[in-house]
């Protein structure tokens, strides 16, 4: 599988983060919508996964300084 650059990687988490905020903040502008879905689908097919949780949490192990034993990311129950 391509690896993306991990510079790549986290422009893309930080739009996605950025325009999830947007999303939540605006009263659903569509433009912000269809972005947040664009930079989604960019992100799971740059990381290798099908969903954008999973791509998020992917992107982030992969980037400079990410500590791949930390699983923090993982839930309790």
């Amino acid at each position: 599988m391509l690896m993306a650059h991990p510079v790549v990687l986290r422009d893309l988490v930080e739009q996605y983060e950025t325009l999830r905020a947007l999303h939540a903040s605006e009263a659903d502008s569509e433009r912000v919508r269809q972005r947040m879905e664009d930079v989604a689908y960019t992100l799971c097919v740059s990381t290798g996964t099908r969903d954008v949780d999973a791509a998020m949490i992917a992107a982030r192990h992969r980037l400079p300084g990410a500590r791949t034993e930390d699983d923090s990311v993982l839930s309790r129950t």
